[in-house]
């Protein structure tokens, strides 16, 4: 599948409010065909340069170009960064609800009440199933940008003879948005949280079974994701990484880094 087609599926299976902050590849894309069509004329002379707008076409287009790369890095920072201070936020909280819980209603709290405990924690689980999602959308989004800005500057360099790539993916891997550490480890520890706290509240035999044909499925490109909402999202998200990734053969510095999370794993404990 061409990148622009992966982008505008992926556009369209995330979450409504997300969608505006994706990469604006399309447009990109006619800039680039612009300054590869338009002639490129001699040097101007000595004398001052002219006013902008009699700039010649080729160096307005080329301007544009450059700008709309540094816009779109700004709106993804801007984004990431909201977003991540957010989950910071929601993280706490869900830890202090669920201490809370287990000391008003919990077997050794000062209210204990069966039918309460499970009510309450059953909402909490609701709320970790979606924020999990949530947070492996967020690095989704962090990989498909980076993959489309790789992309379309390789197109940039092939069509101009330029060398645009290197320099600007090297400003770009140090922007917040391509770094997904923490964002990683809080979803790990969300994953320990669930492992914690609902040990046998599924049947294992049936998890084992489900967890092998998603495995399966997964592995092979092949899976039909059942059902509605973040978690379909979600599994979207993860064919969308592991296919971003076995995209090339070769690894070199363009490449994403190794995906730090186990990337069929991460539905496992939330089915």
């Amino acid at each position: 599948m061409k990148f622009g087609k992966r982008l505008k599926q992926q556009i369209q299976e995330t979450l409504p409010e997300w969608r505006d902050n994706f990469l604006s590849y399309k447009e990109l894309k006619k800039l680039v065909r612009l300054i590869s069509t338009t002639p490129m004329l001699p040097p101007p002379p000595p004398p001052p340069p002219p006013p902008q707008d009699l700039l010649p076409e080729y160096g307005k287009h080329e301007s544009e170009f450059v700008f709309l790369l540094n816009n779109q890095i700004d709106k993804f920072n801007t984004f990431f960064m909201e977003k991540e201070e957010d989950f910071i936020i929601r993280h706490k909280e869900i830890q202090q609800r669920i201490q809370r819980v287990q000391k008003t209603w919990g077997p050794n709290g000062s209210h204990p009440s069966e039918i309460c405990y499970k009510e309450e924690i059953s909402m909490i689980r609701k709320d970790i199933v979606n924020f999990h999602g949530e947070m492996v959308l967020l690095i989704n989004y962090s990989n498909i940008n980076y993959t489309g800005l790789a992309k379309i500057l390789k197109k940039y360099d092939k069509r101009t003879g330029s060398l645009l790539r290197l320099p600007f993916i090297q400003k770009v891997l140090e922007q917040p948005f391509f770094t997904t550490d923490l964002i990683s480890k809080l979803i790990k520890e969300l994953e320990a949280t669930i492992d914690a706290m609902f040990p046998s509240g599924v049947d294992h035999e049936e998890q084992h079974d489900t967890t092998m044909t998603m495995r399966k499925r997964a592995t092979n490109c092949e899976m039909i994701v059942l059902g509605e909402g973040i978690f379909r999202n979600t599994v979207a998200a993860l064919l969308t990484m592991q296919e971003i990734r076995r995209g090339s053969s070769t690894y070199n510095h363009f490449s994403l880094p190794p995906l730090n999370l186990p990337d069929v794993e991460l539905v496992q404990p939330i089915l």
